[in-house]
């Protein structure tokens, strides 16, 4: 056989590794010691859980109690307000009416509240995150290098420590959604208050407006059409991750697609899909719609 390895030695033609005992007892040492101080801070982990599964309840409740009626119109409202195109109206109409028409009415609106909630997580933690790496060198080389972890990873790695943690549920299915939709609104919000001109930050110096100051009367507001595409990114990375954190027990639509997967049912998966489609459409064509109309705005202020 060692005419196989290209005439080497042996030890230069496998790859070093340790043996399989001693794995195992790594393995066990090192599982063992998570879960046992996973189980001694359960009970501060559920007190701090608690909240977000009674607010997620409350507005999962919102969504699926309500009449169809109210919430096919106030979403209406909001897509128009945003977006204040009719045709971005009219194809969400069309949408909705096609996801209750199927019958995944119900499961539509689980998943858009698990989605409302999460993006609104991801931009609240996330914004002041991006606005420390805009405002010091230091604290952007210390973040970079955790986003690109957070980036590079697959999805389903996220699952992991979640669940060990946290256990099944939809509260960990929404802090693995958080996490992996959190990276683009850090980032964007770093660059957007970088690419501030700096002759407009030089007036506010020269003004005298303080940090505080200049960062909510010059530097956000300027920065708000970057900002709106990060929250773009954000509801897209929530919706895809949706249908990952069902295998820890989120429902909705995800939950019904991983049915589909595991049983092959293609009407199922392709019903579903469309539902998830027709909804990240919908909204990423408003949020985009925002966007550029903070940048029109801007761009007149400015001039």
């Amino acid at each position: 056989m060692a005419s196989s390895c290209w005439g080497l030695p042996s030890l230069l033609c496998e790859a070093p590794a340790l043996s399989g005992q001693t794995l195992r007892a790594m393995r066990r040492t090192i599982d063992g010691g998570f879960r046992d101080m996973v189980r001694s801070m359960s009970p501060y982990i559920d007190a701090a859980t608690a909240p977000l599964q009674r607010f997620l309840n409350a507005l999962e409740g919102v969504f699926v109690d309500s009449p169809w009626i109210v919430v096919f119109l106030l979403l209406l409202i909001v897509i128009h307000v945003a977006g204040r195109s009719w045709k971005i109206t009219l194809g969400t109409a069309f949408a909705l009416f096609a996801i209750g028409w199927v019958g995944l009415w119900q499961d539509a609106m689980v998943t858009l509240s698990m989605v409302t909630i999460c993006t609104l997580t991801a931009v609240v933690i996330g914004l002041p995150i991006g606005i420390a790496a805009a405002r010091s060198d230091r604290a952007q080389q210390i973040i970079n290098p955790v986003l690109d972890v957070m980036q590079t990873l697959p999805s389903f790695v996220y699952l992991i420590p979640v669940v060990v943690i946290f256990g099944i549920g939809k509260v960990p299915g929404m802090i693995a959604v958080v996490i992996y939709a959190m990276p683009p609104m850090i980032r964007l919000t770093n660059l957007g208050i970088r690419l501030v001109d700096k002759e407009v930050i030089e007036a506010a110096d020269a003004f005298g407006s303080s940090e505080r100051q200049k960062l909510w009367g010059v530097q956000l507001p300027l920065s708000l059409p970057t900002l709106m595409t990060g929250v773009n990114q954000t509801i897209m990375m929530s919706l895809s991750m949706v249908v990952v954190a069902s295998m820890v027990g989120v429902g909705g639509l995800g939950r019904n697609v991983l049915q589909a997967i595991n049983n092959q049912f293609f009407t199922l998966g392709f019903l579903n899909g469309f539902a998830l489609v027709a909804i990240a459409i919908s909204f990423d064509r408003a949020s985009q719609a925002f966007g550029k109309r903070l940048q029109r705005y801007t761009e007149v202020h400015n001039d």
